[in-house]
């Protein structure tokens, strides 16, 4: 993981070093990490700057879904496991990226350019089965459209 540790002094400062903005402090500096998580080492840090213990840091950070403890792949594709998807055939979706992917869910193939994850509704019922990868949400999908769209993900990076 590369950190630079005076972007996030500027982070904590654009925050005024508040331990009550400590969600959105952690959000900001996972955005400035390409693997996308608050490591144990990051934790430390800001827990220092903000005078608050490591453990409630990493707490944060280990509770809230939107927060990573661990390194993801440069696309985080996000499955919606709520009731509506999984009516709507969010398994299929699974089993699709699952196969073209190469991982299960929770892992991150082995080029580090994929982590497939659960997470909670991101507000896409109405054109499940979608997913969201690194925030844009594709939706009404079936295998066609989901072989598309990693295919051309694959491509962006190659070019």
């Amino acid at each position: 993981m590369e950190c630079n540790y005076s972007d996030i002094d500027q982070i904590i400062k654009k925050y005024n070093s508040d331990p009550k903005a400590l969600i959105p402090i952690l959000m900001n500096i996972q955005e400035l990490i390409e693997e996308q998580y608050v490591s144990e080492e990051v934790a430390s840090y800001v827990a220092k700057n903000l005078n608050i213990s490591s453990s409630h840091v990493y707490e944060v950070v280990t509770f809230f879904s939107a927060l990573h403890d661990q390194p993801k792949g440069k696309y985080l594709i996000q499955l919606c496991n709520s009731t509506v998807c999984s009516l709507k055939k969010s398994q299929k979706m699974k089993e699709i990226l699952e196969n073209i992917l190469g991982i299960k869910i929770g892992e991150t193939t082995s080029d580090k350019m994929f982590t497939l994850e659960y997470t909670t509704c991101f507000g896409a019922c109405d054109i499940s089965p979608a997913i969201r990868i690194n925030k844009k949400v594709y939706g009404k999908l079936n295998e066609e459209k989901v072989i598309e769209i990693i295919e051309g993900l694959r491509r962006m990076e190659n070019e």
